[in-house]
């Protein structure tokens, strides 16, 4: 399990592949970057912050639920703060198994979170606006699919 808050930006394929290299007894490995996408309006940068500490402690929980629901060898959640233009990677997720399934499942679990509940605050900002946003309705119904109630 590795979490990751950082500022600097990252190469996906250089942290997918020493994440790969690191996991042992895996027979599949899932991945998924997210990217700062640009917005009607054209975005000048999107501002994300957190609160050093609460962040990482809530990203090691999540991970952890992760490794109780499924058989993972490995898994990683990097996500960035501060000033991100259009187009720089935003976070990653990446998971291992020895099937694919649990692999695939996991990811998604992560993401579903790092949407919904993942204590970031993100700000969109464009020549002539800035708005905070929000968690979306389809990602909070996402999110309620892995409740157990």
């Amino acid at each position: 399990m590795d979490v990751r808050v950082q500022e600097e930006s990252f190469s996906a394929g250089e942290v997918l592949e020493a994440f790969t290299a690191a996991q042992t007894g895996a027979g599949a490995i899932v991945s998924f970057t997210g990217i700062t996408r640009d917005i009607a309006g054209g975005l000048t940068h999107m501002e994300i912050e957190h609160y050093p500490g609460m962040t990482e402690r809530a990203l090691t929980q999540i991970s952890r639920e992760a490794a109780e629901r499924w058989p993972l060898t490995g898994s990683l959640i990097l996500h960035r703060y501060g000033r991100l233009a259009a187009s720089e990677p935003i976070m990653m997720v990446a998971t291992a198994s020895a099937h694919r399934a649990a692999a695939f499942e996991a990811a998604e679990f992560l993401m579903d979170y790092l949407k919904s509940r993942a204590p970031f605050w993100k700000k969109e900002v464009t020549g002539s606006d800035e708005s905070w946003v929000a968690a979306k309705e389809t990602d909070e119904d996402a999110l309620a699919r892995w409740s157990s109630g």
